[in-house]
């Protein structure tokens, strides 16, 4: 079985839409993959329903991923299996979108006046799927188009960064407040890429206490020995390995699709269902 549990989609930073998520795992010769687009979950029924609609073989696991921010530190919460109608979990995306929404729109303002450059909130929206969540990537893209910088390195470098005068950090939920929201949906909460965090161990000792669920020890920026440390880190505090490629966008170096191209092994999905039965158990 070949699993893939982290792509996102054109309703987040994502390059392909859903259908097309859909055919290009399928043509990776996928077997299950899981949607986990940031702070919203719309993919989902789009993907379920193509691939119901074209008597596909593929298992789309419902997931996210949580934008959270800790001590100075990005921290990302993947969630699978939630109710997607829980009061809270809904609550946490609204309240999630809204904050993008308002760090746009300034970031849009201080481009306008402080660095004279004709951006438009507009522009930034017309980048992501009706609904989706705008983030840095289509920002930077916008800024492209307007004639600001040459490429989007360069409006990274210039303008969407923390140290930049025109950005403005975004207003989110603490990683503890993700994990807690996810685990009372009925989800499965998971420390998602934890090599970009120095404070890894720490605060997945401190998450645990929230339910935490899982790590997720195979990514495509994990070596074999970032991967054995994580797994060991799994074990030591009782909790399930997850993995996946992270998919955005085809290679732009080598023309290749990156999605499933990270060694995940089938298991990781077995005591993902297996996680899910015990959940659905205890309610």
């Amino acid at each position: 079985m070949k699993i893939d549990l982290h792509i996102h989609t054109t309703y987040s930073d994502g390059a392909y839409s859903p259908e097309q998520v859909v055919d290009t795992a399928l043509d990776c010769s996928l077997d299950v993959i899981a949607l986990t687009d940031h702070d919203n979950i719309l993919s989902h029924k789009i993907a379920s329903d193509y691939v119901k609609k074209q008597g596909y073989k593929l298992e789309i696991i419902p997931g996210v991923e949580i934008n959270t921010i800790y001590k100075g530190y990005e921290v990302h919460i993947l969630g699978y299996y939630m109710d997607p109608l829980n009061h809270d979990f809904c609550e946490l995306l609204k309240s999630q979108q809204e904050a993008r929404v308002n760090q746009t729109t300034k970031i849009v303002e201080l481009l306008n006046k402080k660095a004279g450059i004709r951006v438009k909130y507009e522009d930034i929206k017309s980048l992501v799927a009706q609904g989706g969540s705008i983030g840095r990537p289509h920002i930077a893209r916008a800024i492209v188009s307007a004639g600001g910088v040459a490429n989007v390195m360069e409006a990274y470098s210039k303008y969407i960064n923390d140290s930049s005068p025109v950005y403005v950090p975004r207003k989110t939920v603490s990683p503890h407040d993700a994990v807690e929201i996810i685990n009372d949906a009925g989800g499965i909460p998971v420390f998602a890429h934890p090599i970009d965090v120095d404070i890894s161990e720490k605060l997945t000792k401190e998450l645990v206490s929230y339910g935490l669920r899982g790590i997720e020890a195979y990514h495509r920026k994990h070596s074999p020995a970032v991967v054995e440390y994580f797994s060991s880190l799994a074990e030591k505090f009782g909790l399930i390995i997850t993995g996946g490629s992270d998919f955005h966008a085809p290679s732009v170096n080598h023309g290749a699709i990156l999605m499933g191209k990270n060694f995940v092994p089938s298991w990781v999905y077995d005591e993902l269902i297996k996680e899910k039965k015990r959940i659905e158990m205890s309610y």
